[in-house]
């Protein structure tokens, strides 16, 4: 019988449509026939994640999110994924507010990208997440990966394309094409591989873009939430609050 996964949303609801997508066909290849997923989901409304974003308020945001991970546990969840990079700069404070495990996007990612022997990634993803340290100092404490992150020019084309067009189920062709342009800089100075670290990005890019390996951490963090709520044991991908 299947654990039930609880999904704390809506960062933005588009990416979040992803993840329910993505656990449900993986159930269904896994088990067939009219298989899928036991999930709940809360999701939030992303305005106000935003404002707490911008002024630099992370302890609000932690509390409101903790605390709906304490509701998803409340109604039955069995562990919980914060659907968004982003927001893991608070995943320790946010996971303290339950019991259940929180599967943390960063250990899936660096697991992956352990497994498949990648040094020195390429990291696309919101500014937060781009020149804040946590994500990057994670994978290198946790998985000896020195992940890069495009220059300032670049950074800034990614990060408005994310909330600006992405967010808001736009996509556009320039938007590609820069996108594919910050690649192909960074495959030139070195970089082996390329990290997805907005759960949006997919859904503009995707492997067939470069012919460097993708590590889409949407993907990656919804089939971590199968393994654990089909019984697959990887203590790594588990930090319990």
């Amino acid at each position: 019988m299947q654990k039930t996964i609880g999904l704390i949303g809506g960062m933005s609801w588009e990416s979040t449509a992803v993840y329910y997508k993505e656990i449900n066909e993986i159930v269904r290849r896994r088990y067939g026939g009219l298989s899928s997923a036991d999930v709940l989901i809360h999701s939030v409304d992303f305005s106000r994640i935003v404002a707490w974003q911008k002024a630099g308020e992370w302890g609000k945001a932690a509390e409101y999110l903790g605390d709906v991970g304490k509701k998803l546990q409340d109604a039955g969840a069995d562990c919980t994924l914060i659907c968004t990079n982003t927001m893991h700069i608070i995943a320790d404070e946010v996971s303290a507010h339950f019991d259940i495990p929180l599967i943390h996007i960063v250990d899936v990612t660096g697991s992956a990208l352990k497994a498949a022997g990648a040094k020195k990634p390429l990291l696309l993803a919101t500014r937060y997440t781009m020149e804040q340290s946590f994500y990057r100092d994670r994978l290198k404490a946790e998985y000896g990966i020195e992940a890069i992150v495009p220059d300032e020019a670049d950074r800034a084309g990614v990060h408005n394309v994310i909330f600006e067009e992405l967010c808001c189920g736009v996509i556009r062709k320039s938007s590609h094409d820069l996108y594919c342009q910050a690649i192909e800089k960074a495959k030139a100075s070195g970089c082996d591989a390329v990290i997805l670290g907005c759960t949006e990005i997919g859904l503009l890019i995707g492997p067939d873009d470069t012919d460097l390996p993708v590590f889409d951490s949407t993907k990656l963090h919804a089939a971590a939430a199968v393994d654990f709520a089909c019984g697959v044991d990887d203590n790594q991908l588990l930090a319990t609050g």
